[in-house]
């Protein structure tokens, strides 16, 4: 379970039939692409299952679809839970319509970005969910076709939009942005130490020509940076691929407004988890749980203020990693970084966890050492390191 590969070996008559599915829903992709392993898929059920299996119909929200690996795990584990898939990139709708279509009954499959998630389970009816995935990033399909540009390492035309069907390319930046603008956005989205001279290299080369070829850029990154920092940390343009990717998709703007947006959506009990793939989407992910999971009432009070008190609690201490068996069965896995919640139910209060809470703040702010057990959850958010690890893999894996 959780493998998916696209290898040539389906009949004509099986292929032709896939083909005529994907037909129509408006997209003509001639043959699968692709192979296809979703991340840490057994960590992830096993975070959910409690959401999902509460008796009656249950309702989860995969907010990067993809090529829905974790998706069609969910419904096959849970027959009582409807999904909600959102992706932005038509082709992967169109992959995933024809993964799931078993379970028609039950799904629904939508065009949107996943800062769109509450308007469209309002439109869909739902009043709350139960659980929501985000697998941020890049895609195994998007990453593996040559011709959407989002690979230093083959040609293609610099696209690097998710959604095909509308926004600015990839190539419209390069050959646009002034170097002050682009410097930021290297240095920012891609932690890219030698921005400034990556950004001259292009505007000199846009003195001579348009840029327009994803081994052009990459090459010009290569040339930019000094020869002994090429030689470790991978592909030297690996980080400017990521910063363009990200400026192009507006990735990291839409992340934040979709993180608050996901848990104001989950109803009491349901439980979110988030795979981020470099330091930047997890330290907004990490930003966004620590808003919920201290209480704001003041710390020399003996109980909770009504409306104070957290309304999350975190499922993992800090951020969780592959382990190193997947990480060699699947090496697109080894920057993942996980994180997960669950919405509590202010009726009960959660009153010892909200205690040690209140004692931790106590003893933060007399600069005492504390006496009361640690024992049980955790609010420890752990660290978010800004090492400029780049992602491998990502969204609706």
């Amino acid at each position: 379970m959780g493998i998916w590969r696209y290898d040539g070996t389906t009949s004509s008559d099986e292929q032709s039939a896939t083909r005529r599915t994907i037909s129509t829903v408006g997209v003509d992709m001639g043959e699968l692409r692709g192979t296809h392993v979703p991340v840490l898929l057994e960590r992830c059920l096993e975070l959910l299952a409690p959401a999902l299996d509460r008796g009656g119909r249950t309702v989860h929200v995969d907010a990067t679809l993809g090529l829905a690996g974790h998706a069609e795990a969910v419904l096959e584990r849970h027959p009582h839970t409807v999904l909600i898939g959102l992706d932005r990139d038509t082709e992967a709708l169109a992959h995933a319509r024809v993964r799931l279509a078993r379970f028609a009954d039950r799904i629904h499959l939508e065009h949107a970005v996943y800062d769109e998630l509450p308007e469209v389970v309002a439109r869909l009816g739902y009043p709350g969910i139960d659980g929501v995935l985000f697998d941020l990033g890049v895609s195994s399909l998007q990453l593996d076709a040559p011709d959407r540009g989002f690979a230093y390492a083959q040609d293609a035309p610099l696209d690097m939009r998710m959604d095909q069907t509308r926004g600015v390319t990839a190539e419209e930046v390069v050959n646009s942005y002034s170097h002050p603008d682009l410097a930021r956005v290297l240095r920012v989205y891609g932690e890219e130490k030698f921005a400034g001279r990556i950004a001259s290299a292009v505007l000199r080369e846009r003195e001579r020509g348009r840029i327009t070829s994803s081994a052009r850029l990459a090459e010009l990154v290569r040339e930019s940076i000094p020869a002994p920092a090429r030689r470790t940390g991978g592909h030297p343009a690996k980080r400017t691929f990521q910063a363009l990717r990200i400026e192009v998709n507006r990735e990291l703007a839409v992340l934040e407004t979709a993180l608050p947006a996901a848990l104001d959506t989950l109803d009491v009990g349901g439980r979110m988890v988030v795979l981020s793939y470099h330091s930047l989407e997890d330290r907004l992910t990490k930003q966004a749980l620590a808003d919920r999971v201290r209480s704001k009432g003041p710390v020399d009070l003996p109980v909770e203020l009504p409306g104070s008190g957290p309304t999350f609690r975190l499922l993992s201490r800090g951020a969780e990693l592959a382990g190193e068996a997947e990480v060699t069965a699947n090496p697109r896995a080894a920057s993942v970084r996980l994180r997960a919640a669950e919405r509590l139910d202010p009726a009960t209060g959660q009153q010892g966890r909200t205690d040690r809470e209140r004692s931790r703040r106590r003893a933060r702010a007399t600069h005492q050492p504390e006496t009361v057990s640690t024992a049980g959850p955790t609010v420890d958010l752990g660290s978010s390191p800004g090492d400029g690890r780049t992602d491998e893999q990502g969204e609706g894996t």
